[in-house]
């Protein structure tokens, strides 16, 4: 069964490629809207809009000009931080960056991820969400090291304005939960369930 990624992001086709799994990407176009209470709400709203997008799209695609036959996966997936309640997507600009740093530092923060994972073909389709939640504890930042962090581009495409996998990890104490979901994707919940596993 072909996987489609509804996503551009770079960290989540890696964690895919690294968990030997081949599949598309195809970005959804959308413009999402932030619908839920919680933080997992949130996350899960975005995925979904995502993933319904694609499918959608992929669906009306079909070989007749109308729905799709064969049965594939579409998987979305957002990710944002909080603090204090507080929601950080991706940094505006380096201020905005500089200020979520300071927003972090010497504490512990969240990290959700909302997955969508819609299966099936034209004529059926089956839904499974679900959100994944770390917390994360980091450093003391002195306003230097943010601007050297900053510096170095990687913060402006993150949520949170870091990257646990790159430059980043010098900012984190320790993580309780899944790793990889920090990353952008949980993924052995993922892989399992695109394996026939009850998540």
């Amino acid at each position: 069964m072909k996987l489609i990624l509804a996503s551009a992001s770079p960290r989540r086709r890696e964690l895919l490629a690294q968990a030997g799994l081949e599949f598309e990407v195809c970005p959804s176009t959308i413009e999402e809207k932030m619908i839920g209470k919680t933080p997992g709400e949130i996350v899960v709203s975005l995925a979904r809009q995502k993933a319904q997008d694609v499918f959608s799209r992929r669906c009306a695609d079909g070989p007749d000009g109308g729905m799709a036959k064969e049965r594939f996966a579409v998987l979305g997936a957002d990710t944002i931080v909080v603090c204090d309640g507080i929601r950080l997507g991706k940094p505006a600009d380096a201020d905005d960056a500089f200020c979520m740093l300071k927003l972090l530092q010497n504490r512990a923060h969240e990290v959700y991820t909302g997955v969508c994972i819609i299966t099936g073909s034209g004529s059926e389709a089956v839904e499974k969400s679900f959100f994944e939640c770390t917390r994360v504890n980091m450093y003391p930042v002195s306003d230097a090291l943010a601007r050297w962090y900053i510096s170095t581009g990687e913060p402006m495409d993150k949520a949170g304005a870091y990257g646990i996998q790159g430059r980043g990890a010098v900012l984190i104490r320790g993580i309780e939960g899944d790793y990889n979901n920090v990353v952008g994707l949980p993924l052995a919940r993922v892989w399992n369930y695109l394996n026939g596993q009850d998540i």
